[in-house]
């Protein structure tokens, strides 16, 4: 290991990073597409590359801490790679700011994504939940006043006697 470990080290990680971050949003693109069409099984399909994405974002942020350590050790800023990265030399420090400016737009347009997509999942699971409830109560509402009918509070999936 370099005695700066940031020299090329913070240029391969911000490489890795973008390249899962752009499998990320391709993967997101067609989680997208398979929502839209209701296609639970290409939905299902992408579990295994979720987790590998999952578990290579991990392996990054990892790398990022042993990084962020090492440059700690070595005296350099240590509470981000954007000013670890500002502590370089003028010249690796300029090379680097386009990939952690890249990095940081993909990562706001990763979470953007990721919001508006589990809004429409939990949607759906309201809608489902609410479909459930018209079922098992046989489309009739409790009052909200008053006593109701024993018979009006079971639905048609509901034992009677229950």
């Amino acid at each position: 290991m370099m005695d700066n470990p940031c020299d090329t080290e913070v240029a391969d990680l911000l490489n890795r990073i973008s390249a899962a971050q752009q499998r990320l949003l391709a993967l997101l693109a067609r989680k997208h597409d398979y929502l839209l069409n209701r296609d639970h099984g290409s939905l299902e399909e992408l579990m295994p590359e979720e987790a590998q994405l999952c578990d290579e974002l991990q392996a990054c942020h990892e790398r990022r801490q042993e990084l962020l350590q090492q440059a700690e050790a070595a005296g350099l800023p240590s509470d981000s790679i954007h000013s670890l990265a500002g502590a370089l030399p003028a010249e690796r420090s300029k090379t680097l700011a386009e990939p952690l400016r890249a990095a940081v737009q993909q990562s706001r347009l990763l979470r953007h994504q990721s919001i508006a997509q589990w809004v429409v999942v939990q949607r759906t699971v309201l809608h489902l939940s609410q479909m459930l409830e018209i079922i098992a109560t046989g489309g009739r509402q409790k009052p909200t006043y008053g006593s109701g009918s024993a018979s009006n509070g079971s639905g048609a999936l509901m034992d009677r006697a229950v």
